[in-house]
């Protein structure tokens, strides 16, 4: 008998809800086909799924036809980005997380306040060129604590950071130490600040690998926050695997295992971590069992012009 333990909470969060329905719901307003700059979400299965309804993801705003409905990603564009569309007289609905756009407007502030903005995230990440396209002032980019090291400023200047809401908590943790220890001069939120679906899903896979001999993650390999979770396990001891799907579940890995957890990044639906639970039962006889979790039940609210839309995107996306 396996016995799988799923973490909660796991998939889907507040923010890519929102997005995925924005997209449904332009496509129920509009027709198809909409278009979509840079995948909604990072997970090919949602993106396909929108796909065969109509949408159509593209990564620059030539490629959307005068006037056809266009929609940004929940991790955000730069403010250029938004002005070649409005030059462009594209129809726009902003997918933006809401959580991202805190940090656009954080950093806009510590800016405007004369101080040296440092962003804590991944060079290239989606949401990372976002945001420093989003704010008018030069940006200093760390993903380590010895990248705060190596930053060419005075230890007096007056800094302030912000950071990706993808990150390990643990990591920006120690990266906003560095910062000051550096630095007499700093200000920047809070670690609580962060992301709450990020913090929720980390503190579950803490607590999913100590039960654990085996982690399962189910998510994208380009999904930050999916990757940070798989790498969480590994720095408690266990054996951690990133899938995105059944098919990516090697046999191997079960000999000598008798408890397996499953979590899933913010972008999985819970339909995968049902075909990871139907390909582990496959190979062995299974039990299933949830370990208790933060609930979560925030929401986050449409542009208004979709508010009226009758709803059935996530939900169906999701399961």
């Amino acid at each position: 008998m396996l016995r799988i333990i799923l973490a909660k909470p796991r998939g889907f969060c507040a923010g890519v809800v929102r997005a995925i329905d924005i997209v449904e719901r332009a496509l129920d307003l509009h027709g198809a086909p909409v278009y979509v700059r840079h995948e909604i979400v990072h997970n090919r299965h949602v993106v396909d799924k929108l796909k065969a309804k109509g949408a159509i993801f593209v990564e620059d705003l030539s490629e959307i036809p005068a006037g056809s409905p266009t929609i940004f990603s929940a991790h955000g564009v730069a403010r250029s980005v938004q002005e070649d569309a409005r030059l462009r007289d594209l129809p726009v609905l902003d997918a933006t997380c809401p959580l991202v756009t805190k940090v656009h407007v954080q950093g806009r502030r510590y800016a405007r306040a004369g101080r040296t903005l440092i962003l804590i995230g991944h060079a290239g990440h989606a949401e990372v060129v976002g945001t420093m396209g989003q704010i008018d002032a030069p940006i200093h980019l760390v993903s380590t604590a010895a990248e705060v090291e190596a930053l060419p400023l005075a230890t007096d200047t007056p800094v302030a950071y912000v950071t990706q809401t993808t990150l390990s908590v643990d990591d920006t943790r120690s990266v906003i130490a560095a910062l000051g220890a550096r630095f007499s001069d700093v200000q920047g939120p809070d670690v609580s600040e962060i992301c709450y679906a990020t913090q929720n899903r980390q503190t579950a896979v803490r607590d999913l690998a100590r039960v654990s001999e085996l982690l399962i993650v189910v998510g994208a390999e380009n999904s930050s926050n999916s990757n940070r979770l798989r790498e969480i396990g590994v720095e408690m001891g266990v054996p951690s695997y990133l899938v995105a799907d059944g098919s990516g579940v090697d046999p191997a890995w079960l000999d000598g295992v008798s408890t397996v957890g499953i979590t899933a990044g913010a972008s999985a639906p819970d339909e995968l971590v049902e075909d990871v639970i139907a390909a582990l039962g496959r190979l062995r006889s299974i039990e299933v069992s949830q370990l208790d979790g933060v609930e979560e039940n925030i929401e986050f609210s449409l542009p208004a012009e979709l508010r009226n839309v009758p709803p059935r995107g996530a939900a169906a996306i999701a399961n």
